[in-house]
């Protein structure tokens, strides 16, 4: 039950059609799904427990306090994870690099993680599926490229014209390749918007602390990268809408009677 009530989107009230029953409905690929059905008494142990509590909605519904986020948690920590550093996070396995062992990331270390999880007043995503997309693939060049230690923003002398000098002489063929791939997507949005890429995605500043260092106004970070995350998607290209023939780019120019070799 705690798990359920963890889960992103949950939506827990009063079964309607069983009397003394809770039921617990979440998003799942856009469509809404019952995925906890349990007795009204295990939702009111929690609540007793100070693990949720019932709010002031019209039907009541059951939500977590921020001890029982914790104890959800720990409960779902995955291996290796000690269950008290998990009630601090949100850990996910990923792979850093293809190929290589899976490891697991604190998303809740992570500002780009955090900003997905946010929501507009109108109560869509603040960000956009294939925007966070970009700044998670960009995100992984940083770790693959391993500049997290020394960020410039010229990576030409590793990844210009293939000649390497000494200090690049243990940098493996992937890391080049992820620098290239870093120096084509700081062309396509720009020097400043890069920077802050790197910041946020790649160092993973916290928005305040890059406004502070910019002196930029509170809460503009976020603006200010959502438009970055916009260019990284297009040159990524990324969308968040399928595109259909019509919107298509043009392949081949023909006459009428033109039909193509098979």
């Amino acid at each position: 039950m705690l798990e359920a009530l963890a889960q992103d989107g949950a939506a827990p009230a009063r079964a309607d059609l069983r009397d003394g029953f809770l039921v617990v409905a979440a998003p799942r690929n856009s469509v809404t799904a019952i995925i906890a059905n349990t007795p009204m008494a295990a939702g009111e142990e929690l609540a007793q427990r100070a693990l949720a509590r019932w709010s002031a909605h019209v039907p009541p519904r059951l939500e977590l306090t921020e001890e029982g986020a914790s104890h959800a948690r720990r409960l779902a920590a995955p291996a290796g994870v000690p269950p008290l550093r998990a009630q601090h996070g949100e850990f996910v396995v990923r792979a850093l690099e293809p190929g290589a062992q899976p490891v697991l990331v604190n998303e809740a270390e992570s500002p780009l993680g955090w900003l997905a999880r946010r929501r507009g007043r109108d109560g869509a995503p603040f960000l956009e599926p294939a925007q966070v997309e970009a700044g998670e693939r960009f995100r992984r060049d940083v770790e693959i490229a391993q500049i997290r230690q020394r960020v410039t923003s010229d990576w030409s002398g590793a990844a210009g014209s293939g000649r390497r000098g000494p200090q690049d002489l243990n940098v493996s063929d992937l890391a080049i390749a992820a620098r290239q791939r870093l120096e084509r997507a700081g062309d396509a949005v720009g020097a400043e918007l890069n920077n802050l890429l790197l910041d946020v995605c790649g160092l993973q500043k916290g928005l305040e602390a890059v406004e502070r260092e910019r002196g930029w106004p509170p809460r503009s970070a976020k603006v200010v990268l959502k438009i970055a995350l916009e260019r990284l998607a297009a040159h990524y290209g990324l969308a968040s809408q399928v595109q259909g023939p019509e919107r298509g780019r043009v392949r081949n120019w023909g006459a009428n009677d033109y039909r193509p070799n098979i």
